[in-house]
C-alpha cells in the first residue's frame, strides 16, 4: 500500500513533498523517493529505509523546482533497495513515474521492451511503465497520448503519476483500483494517495474514480476518462474530516479499515496468480515464485508451521490440502516444533507462514527445516523480511501493510495463497478432475465479491455485539474446516475485546466444555459444511437448553438453524473448502465491535505487538 504525492505550483516542491510523505507514513513503507523538475531536468533522489534516510540524503542540497512527485514504497516486485525505490525513470531520465499497485503483465511487457533494446535497472514492475511511456512518446510526440496508450496495455491495479522534462508545467496521473486524490489549491495543485497528505494545503479535492486521469497545472486541473481520453467535468468535494480520521480513510480505527480492505486485498493476492485461456476464461493457477517439480507429485507429506493467526491459517489449509491433493499435512505451532526434535524427511514439502516475516519462532523452525535438507516455502506479507530472504521460495500475500495489531486481511490473504497452492497441487497430482478444477477456480474468483457482500451486512453483527459484549464466556464451535476457522474466531475476540473465548471441535462439547455452559455463555457455531448441519444443530440445542445465547454463521439457506439459534448470520454460498475466507469476516467484525463497546482500543490491544521478534 504505497504512498504517492505530487505538487505543481509556485513554491519549492521538495519540502512540500517530504512533508506530505510524512502524512502517509501510517500506510507502511520500506523506501522513499522524490523526483523534481527544475525547469530543464528531472532530479531523482531516493533511498531504502525510513523517510528520515531520504531527508538525510538531501540535507544541505538545494533542489530547486516547483513541480515534483514523491513516493513511499511497500515492496512487491524486488526487494527494498535504493534501485528498486520509486520514482522509476526511462533510460535517459527524462520521464519519471511513481506507482502504487501491481502490474500483472509486467513480465510480458518487460520482455517485449527488451526486444526494443531497453535496458532495465530495477526489479520493479513500475520501471516497465516508465519505459513504455517513453516508447509511446517517441511514437506520438505527445505525453498525454503516450500515457493514454500505456494505460491501455497495463493489466492489474495502479495509481500512478508521471512527469516529463519536455513538459515542465504539469503532472499526469491515473487511477485503476488504487486510490488517488487530487487537491485543489490557489495557484497550486496536489495529488496524494490519501487525504491526510493534503489537509494542510486544501480541503477541496477530486477523488479520482476507476479508470480516470488528471492533468495538474499550476492554475487548473483537467480530468479525463483513461479509456477514451474524453474530458470530464465534475464539482470538487469539500473534506471536513479531522486529520486523525482522514489517516484512517474515514474509519474510526485501522482494524475496521483493514477488515473492509479484505475484498481488495484478496483480489490483489489472487488475480496475478490466475491464468486466462485464449477465450479470456480462467484456466490455471500460476505461481511464478514456486517451482512445481516432481516433489509435488511424489511428496507424502506437507509440514506447515507458524504462530498465532498464521498458525490458524495453516490448520485450515491442512483440510484443503488433504481433501484436494490427498496429501498428509502436519501443522505445528512453530514455538513447539523447534523444541520437539521433529521427524523431517527430505521428501517433505515444508511451508512456513508469517505476516511480518520476522517471527522469531517461525524463523527458528525454518532454519531447523533447512538444516535437515528440506526445501522451504514461505508465505509472508513483507518483501525483504528475514523469512523471505532465508526461505528457498517465497509467496507474497500482497495484502498491503496492516497497522492494527490484530491481523485480519493478512489472515484471509494467507488463506487465499494456501487454497491456490492446494488446488494447484491437486492439479499436479491428478486428484481433481479438469471440470472440478475450473469450477473451483471460478469459485475463488468470486470470493472478493462475496466478502464485500458480508461487509455490506455488518449492521447485523454490530447489533448482535451490542447485545452480547458483556458475556463472561464465549465458545466458538465447528467441525472440520469450521473447527479450524473457530480457532481464529476465538483468538480475534480475546485479542481485542479481552473477553474469555475458546474454540474447539463441536463434537468435543459433551466431553467437558459443556460443564461451563450457563446463562452467562455465548456459543457461536460456524457451519459451512452441509453434510454436518444436523450435527451442529444438535450442538446448538444442547447449549441453548442450558441457557446459552447462540449464533450460527452459515451458508445454509434452507432454514436448518432458524428455530435453533438466536441469530443466524448468512454468508454467500461457496465451496466448503473455501468458506473459511468468508466465515471469518463476521467473527472479525464481532471482535471489533465488542472491543469498541467495552472501551478498548482495537488497534493497540494490551500486551501485544504486531511483529513478535522474541521467543
Amino acid at each position: 500500500m504505497c504512498g504517492i504525492v505530487g505538487y505543481v505550483g509556485n513554491k519549492q516542491a521538495t519540502p512540500i513533498l517530504i512533508d506530505s510523505l510524512k502524512k502517509l507514513e501510517y500506510r507502511g513503507y520500506d523506501s522513499a523517493g522524490i523526483a523534481i523538475l527544475d525547469g530543464e531536468n528531472i532530479l531523482v533522489r531516493k533511498a531504502k529505509g525510513a523517510l528520515k534516510v531520504l531527508e538525510q540524503l538531501i540535507a544541505g542540497e538545494t533542489i530547486k523546482g516547483s513541480v515534483g512527485i514523491g513516493h513511499t514504497r511497500w515492496a512487491t516486485h524486488g526487494e527494498p533497495s535504493d534501485i528498486n525505490a520509486h520514482p522509476q525513470t526511462n533510460v535517459s531520465g527524462t520521464i519519471a513515474v511513481v506507482h502504487n499497485g501491481i502490474i500483472e503483465n509486467y513480465a510480458k511487457l518487460k520482455a517485449w521492451l527488451q526486444t526494443q533494446n531497453v535496458v532495465f535497472r530495477s526489479q520493479t514492475d513500475t520501471e516497465v511503465i516508465a519505459h513504455l511511456i517513453n516508447y509511446n512518446y517517441e511514437q506520438s510526440g505527445d505525453l498525454f497520448q503516450a500515457v493514454l496508450a500505456t494505460l491501455s496495455r497495463l493489466e492489474g491495479s495502479y495509481a500512478l503519476a508521471v512527469i516529463c522534462s519536455d513538459y515542465p508545467d504539469r503532472i499526469i496521473c491515473a487511477r485503476k483500483e488504487c486510490p488517488l486524490v487530487v487537491g485543489l489549491g490557489k495557484g497550486e495543485n496536489f495529488i496524494a494517495s490519501d487525504v491526510p497528505a493534503l489537509l494542510e494545503h486544501t480541503r477541496e479535492v477530486y477523488f479520482l474514480d476507476q479508470n480516470e486521469m488528471a492533468v495538474l497545472y499550476t492554475d487548473h486541473v483537467d480530468l479525463f476518462k483513461s479509456k477514451t481520453g474524453e474530458k470530464i467535468i465534475r464539482d470538487p468535494y469539500h473534506v471536513d474530516w479531522d486529520v486523525s480520521a482522514a489517516e484512517k480513510g474515514g474509519y474510526p480505527h485501522f482494524m475496521l479499515k483493514e477488515i473492509h480492505e479484505q475484498a481488495k486485498a484478496l483480489t490483489d493476492t489472487m488475480r496475478p496468480r490466475l491464468e486466462k485461456d485464449g477465450k479470456g476464461r480462467t484456466s490455471d493457477i500460476k505461481f511464478d515464485e514456486v517451482s512445481f517439480g516432481d516433489e509435488w507429485k511424489t511428496a507424502q507429506r506437507i509440514i506447515i508451521t507458524a504462530c498465532g493467526t498464521a498458525y490458524h491459517a495453516g490448520v485450515v489449509a491442512k483440510y484443503a490440502f488433504e481433501k484436494l491433493a490427498r496429501l498428509q499435512v502436519d501443522v505445528d505451532a512453530a514455538s513447539e516444533f523447534r523444541y520437539r526434535n521433529p521427524i523431517i524427511h527430505k521428501e517433505d514439502i515444508f511451508i512456513v507462514i508469517s505476516q511480518s516475516g520476522e517471527t522469531a519462532d517461525t524463523l527458528a523452525a525454518l532454519r531447523l527445516a533447512k538444516s535437515a535438507g528440506v526445501k522451504v516455502i514461505a508465505i509472508t506479507n513483507c518483501v525483504g523480511s528475514t523469512v523471505s530472504r532465508e526461505a528457498d521460495e517465497v509467496i507474497y500475500t500482497w495484502a498491503g501493510p496492516e497497522i492494527a495489531v490484530a491481523s485480519t486481511k493478512a489472515y484471509t490473504t494467507q488463506l487465499m495463497c494456501l487454497n491456490l497452492l492446494a488446488l494447484k497441487a491437486a492439479k499436479i497430482r491428478g486428484t481433481v478432475t479438469d471440470d472440478d478444477y475450473r469450477s473451483m477456480l471460478a469459485e475463488l474468483e468470486c470470493i472478493p465479491g462475496k466478502v464485500q457482500r458480508i461487509l455490506d451486512d455488518k449492521s447485523i453483527i454490530q447489533k448482535f455485539a451490542s447485545e452480547q459484549f458483556n458475556k463472561g464466556k464465549i465458545f466458538f464451535i465447528g467441525r472440520q474446516f469450521d473447527a479450524a476457522t473457530s480457532l481464529e474466531c476465538a483468538l480475534k475476540l480475546k485479542e481485542v475485546s479481552y473477553m474469555h473465548s475458546e474454540a474447539f471441535a463441536a463434537g468435543e462439547l459433551k466431553h467437558g466444555p459443556i460443564a461451563l455452559v450457563d446463562t452467562n455463555t455465548l456459543v457461536v457455531a460456524v457451519a459451512t459444511m452441509p453434510e454436518l448441519y444436523e450435527k451442529i444443530g444438535s450442538n446448538i440445542v444442547e447449549v441453548k437448553t442450558r441457557g446459552a445465547a447462540t449464533m450460527v454463521i452459515t451458508q445454509d439457506e434452507g432454514g436448518n438453524f432458524n428455530t435453533q439459534a438466536d441469530v443466524v448470520f448468512h454468508i454467500p454460498e461457496v465451496n466448503e473448502i473455501f468458506a473459511s475466507m468468508l466465515s471469518i469476516i463476521p467473527a472479525q467484525l464481532f471482535a471489533y465491535y465488542c472491543a469498541v463497546l467495552r472501551g478498548n482500543d482495537p488497534d493497540k490491544p494490551r500486551n501485544l505487538a504486531k511483529s513478535v521478534t522474541v521467543e
